[in-house]
């Protein structure tokens, strides 16, 4: 375990006067699917051009005002991160990576030409809701607090340009498995009428567009009785590049080493924190790990002959997802007689370990908050 993180920035603490008893929270966090739950609080942070962060706030969890004209609901200025804080065996929580999850989230902003929030305060806001949270993080195998930190443009003012004025919110999920019916290999299709993400566009960062723009072909993969999409490349249209909002891996055999391989990060798709995460745990488990460039035909044919004995999406919110068909117009493919492979399986568990604090963290990922 890291040592315990740094003084948190100064922050107004407004708390609810009628809290959620022992009981009630007790019922809730005994259903916990994922994003239904929110906690009870919230943490705002204002900013202003010119004058830079305002003084963040722990409220009350409550509905936002936004003026008709707030650049957000016109040119879409809205970005966001998710990560994770976990129970540890001594009763205290930890973050998973948050300092990775703050780069993107600046990253994002530059691209969107947004304000880049420090790491020290948007951890700080993600401590400070934790720690007055804390009974919301939930202990079962697999659950955690999801943590949604967002920034939105709220200018009122009409006008293509970068907004003056924005909002940082950052609330908290009490979450279990992302799919319903849990850690099962799923069935996926593959978009041949839409793309995801070019060269040059937004496919790398956390941008509330590109989520919107998937919804039709997310659509598309329900009505042929798959759970997810999977994207290929906007260009040649051959080139395997995510699996709905998670990044793809897959399991080769190669003289007598088993190879997991992921799509090389091109600038379209998005640099997962679970993703690099596994190709840095790979090698300590005796896994070569590889970013390479991989074709829809590849995957099939490697399928066939056996020289790909798995496939899995990986993400904070599912971790990791096995993939037991590949669909298209051309027909259905079974990976690994349709069930979770030993590969996956024991990649997830490991990272699962770390995150619950059940095993040595070698790599100094986790933070403890409280």
């Amino acid at each position: 375990m890291a040592p315990a993180m740094a003084p948190m920035p100064e922050f107004e603490i407004r708390l609810k006067s009628d809290r959620v008893s022992p009981a009630e929270r007790e019922r809730a966090l005994s259903h916990l699917g994922f994003g239904k739950l929110f906690t009870e609080h919230m943490v705002v942070i204002p900013y202003q051009h010119g004058s830079g962060w305002g003084k963040g706030t722990l409220m009350p969890y409550s509905p936002l005002e936004l003026d008709p004209a707030a650049s957000i609901l016109h040119y879409g200025q809205a970005i966001f991160e998710g990560f994770k804080a976990f129970r540890q065996p001594d009763g205290g929580v930890a973050f998973f990576r948050p300092d990775a999850n703050a780069k993107r989230f600046r990253s994002s902003a530059r691209r969107m030409a947004m304000p880049e929030i420090p790491e020290e305060l948007f951890i700080g806001a993600a401590s400070i809701l934790t720690c007055h949270e804390r009974d919301w993080v939930p202990n079962g195998e697999g659950e955690s607090l999801y943590l949604r930190p967002l920034l939105i443009a709220t200018e009122a003012a009409l006008g293509v340009r970068p907004a003056h004025e924005y909002l940082f919110i950052l609330f908290g999920s009490p979450s279990g498995s992302y799919f319903t019916a849990g850690v099962k290999p799923v069935s996926v299709w593959v978009s041949e009428d839409f793309v995801r993400a070019a060269v040059g566009g937004t496919g790398a960062v956390k941008c509330a567009g590109n989520y919107a723009a998937s919804l039709l072909a997310q659509e598309q993969a329900l009505a042929q009785g798959c759970e997810q999409v999977v994207w290929l490349d906007a260009v040649e249209r051959r080139y395997i590049e995510e699996m709905g909002g998670m990044n793809l891996f897959f399991v080769f055999k190669e003289a007598n080493k088993t190879v997991l391989a992921t799509p090389r990060l091109t600038g379209t798709l998005l640099p997962g924190v679970t993703r690099d995460s596994l190709l840095k745990l790979a090698p300590t488990l005796g896994y070569v790990a590889e970013e390479r460039t991989i074709s829809l035909q590849q995957w099939k044919d490697s399928v066939r002959s056996g020289h790909m004995t798995e496939a899995f999406a990986c993400g904070t919110a599912a971790v990791i997802t096995p993939i037991g068909v590949l669909k298209d117009r051309q027909g259905d493919l079974v990976i690994g007689g349709g069930e979770t492979g030993p590969v996956a399986a024991h990649l997830r568990q490991t990272l699962l370990d770390i995150q619950r604090g059940r095993v040595d963290d070698r790599f100094g990922w986790m933070r403890r908050v409280c």
